[in-house]
């Protein structure tokens, strides 16, 4: 079957058998390989990317579920720019080991910041519970994001108010 979705902003397809997931289409036909492939039943979060907004484990969607709608990968995430502010925090605190993990939680973290600009940390630990790591206690990744959402809220522009508009 015929799969066209939106990766990263650019229109992708590729014919692919219709038992084809999400996580085996962006690795093995498009060659994004940041999505990981760790336990393939949606339990440890390594394949985690962005569809139309929202986390989702690609190990569990069908290719064939993801046509016509927005994926996002890592490999999108950082602008010529530079690195998006999660990565970057992650990056400058340690927040990650071995990093198989990390595509997964950035993605996650970065679906939940989109939809909760400030959130507990409550909602964060709630949030990363589908994403495991082995290598870390969490409070580094925990600590990041509560930075990079600082980071992200000072970046966007405030509106002015309704007066001045």
């Amino acid at each position: 079957m015929n799969v066209t979705l939106t990766v990263n902003g650019e229109i992708r397809s590729a014919s692919v058998p219709p038992e084809t997931t999400l996580l085996v289409f962006l690795r093995e036909h498009l060659l994004l390989t940041g999505a990981k492939t760790g336990c393939d039943i949606g339990d440890c979060g390594a394949c985690t990317v962005i569809v139309d907004g929202k986390a989702v484990n690609a190990c569990l969607m069908l290719a064939a579920q993801a046509d016509g709608r927005a994926v996002t990968t890592i490999e999108g995430l950082a602008t010529r720019e530079g690195l998006h502010p999660l990565q970057k925090v992650f990056e400058e605190t340690g927040a990650l080991q071995c990093g198989f993990c990390g595509p997964g939680v950035i993605l996650t973290s970065k679906a939940l910041l989109d939809e909760n600009p400030d959130p507990t940390t409550e909602e964060i630990r709630t949030a990363l519970a589908g994403n495991l790591c082995r290598c870390t206690g969490y409070v580094k990744m925990i600590d990041g994001i509560h930075e990079a959402a600082k980071m992200m809220q000072s970046a966007t522009p405030a509106l002015p108010a309704p007066e001045q508009r």
